[in-house]
C-alpha cells in the first residue's frame, strides 16, 4: 500500500507580485522616514555649512564611572538608531511572511558566488543603514535560503558602501577618502563575499552538504492567506523582536563599558597604529555615519594616513553587536571571517591612503 504526500500548490504570480509590492511600499515608506528624507535635510545642511554638526558618540558620558558611561552610550545609540532599527525589523517581518522563499532565492542567488554577492551588494544600496541595523534583515534573507555570498554582501553593502555616507565624505573629506572608501569597499563587498560562497561551495561539496539556497527552493513555500497576514506578522515581528533587541542591547552596553578606552586608543599605538585602529574599529559599534566626526577630529589631531584609511572602512563594516546578531543564521565561521576580512580590508585602506598621502 503506497501512500503519497501532497505538497501546496506553489505561490501564483499574481500573488507574488501582490506580496512582493506591498513589501517594496512598506520598506520604500520606512527608510524614507529613518534614511532617504533625513539624509537628504543633513547634506543639504553640510554642504551649506561645510562642517558636520556633532561630536563623535564615543566621547558620550566621559567623565562618568564605566557603568554609568556605558547606560549613556546605550540611550545616545539607542537615540540614534531606533528608527532604522524599527523599519529593519519591520521590512524583516514583511519579507519573511510575504515574499516566497523561492521567488526570493531566484532574485538573489546567481549561478556564480561573484554574481550573488553583486546581486547582494546592488540590493543593499538603498537601505543606507548601520551594520547592525541591517542584521535583522540578513538574519531572515540568510534563513529564507538566500545564499550566503549574497546575505554577506547585502549586510557589509549597507554600512561600507552607503551612498549618503559617500556624499558626506565627499562634501567634507579629501577626494582620496571618497576613493578609497569606494574602492576598499567594494572588493570587500563584492570580493569577500564571493570568495566566502566560493569556499562554502566546495566544503558543501566534500562533505555532501545540501547549500541552505537549495534546500529552500526545493521547500514549498507557505501559502499566503491574506486573512492571516495579520497575525502572522506580529508573531514574526514578536520573535525577531523578543531575540534580537535584549541581545543587541546588552551587548551595545558591553561596547559602551569599554568602547570609550578602546576609542582613546584610536590614532595611537606607535608602529602598531594601523593594526590596532583596524582591530579595534571592529569591536565599535557607531550609528549610520558615525565614523566622520571620528576621521575628522583624529584629521585635525594629527593622526596618520594609515590609521584614517583603517578607520574609514573597519568601522563603519562590522561591531561586536551586529555579528553576533548575524551570527547564527550566516554561521559563526563565516562571521569570523568577515570580521578577519574588515580588518584585511582596513589595512589595505591604510595602506593606499598612507601611500598617496
Amino acid at each position: 500500500m503506497s501512500t503519497s504526500i501532497s505538497t501546496p500548490a506553489p505561490v501564483s504570480r499574481r500573488t507574488t507580485f501582490v506580496a512582493v509590492a506591498v513589501v517594496v511600499v512598506v520598506a520604500a515608506v520606512g527608510l524614507s522616514w529613518a534614511k532617504w528624507l533625513p539624509y537628504a535635510q543633513r547634506a543639504g545642511a553640510v554642504a551649506a555649512s561645510g562642517s558636520w554638526k556633532g561630536s563623535s558618540i564615543l566621547t558620550t558620558g566621559a567623565g562618568e564611572n564605566p557603568f554609568a558611561r556605558a547606560w549613556d552610550f546605550t540611550l545616545a545609540y539607542g537615540g540614534a538608531v531606533w528608527k532604522a532599527l524599527l523599519v529593519a525589523l519591520v521590512v524583516a517581518t514583511v519579507v519573511d511572511v510575504l515574499v516566497p522563499r523561492r521567488w526570493l532565492v531566484r532574485a538573489l542567488g546567481r549561478r556564480t558566488p561573484l554574481g550573488g554577492s553583486l546581486a547582494g551588494g546592488l540590493a543593499s544600496l538603498p537601505g543606507m543603514m548601520c551594520t547592525c541595523c541591517t542584521a535583522p534583515i540578513a538574519v531572515t534573507m540568510r534563513r529564507a535560503g538566500v545564499p550566503l555570498p549574497a546575505a554577506l554582501a547585502f549586510w557589509l553593502g549597507n554600512p561600507v558602501l552607503n551612498p549618503a555616507v559617500l556624499v558626506f565624505l565627499a562634501l567634507l573629506a579629501p577626494p582620496s577618502w571618497v576613493a578609497v572608501r569606494l574602492g576598499v569597499g567594494i572588493l570587500l563587498v563584492l570580493g569577500f563575499s564571493a570568495l566566502v560562497g566560493v569556499v562554502v561551495a566546495r566544503r558543501g561539496a566534500r562533505t555532501g552538504d545540501v547549500p541552505a539556497a537549495r534546500d529552500a527552493v526545493e521547500t514549498a513555500d507557505e501559502p499566503v492567506r491574506w486573512g492571516e497576514v495579520p497575525r502572522r506578522l506580529l508573531a514574526r515581528f514578536g520573535r525577531l523582536a523578543v531575540v534580537l533587541v535584549p541581545e543587541y542591547l546588552v551587548v551595545v552596553f558591553v561596547v559602551g563599558l569599554v568602547g570609550a578606552p578602546l576609542g582613546a586608543l584610536l590614532g595611537h599605538g606607535g608602529a602598531l597604529a594601523v593594526l590596532l585602529a583596524a582591530l579595534v574599529a571592529t569591536f565599535l559599534v557607531l550609528p549610520t555615519a558615525g565614523e566622520i566626526p571620528i576621521l575628522l577630529g583624529l584629521a585635525a589631531a594629527g593622526a596618520s594616513a594609515g590609521v584614517l584609511g583603517a578607520l574609514l572602512i573597519a568601522l563603519p563594516a562590522v561591531s561586536l553587536p551586529s555579528a553576533i546578531m548575524v551570527g547564527r543564521a550566516l554561521g559563526w565561521r563565516a562571521t569570523a571571517a568577515t570580521t578577519g576580512a574588515t580588518v584585511v580590508a582596513g589595512l589595505v585602506a591604510g595602506g593606499i591612503l598612507s601611500a598617496v598621502g
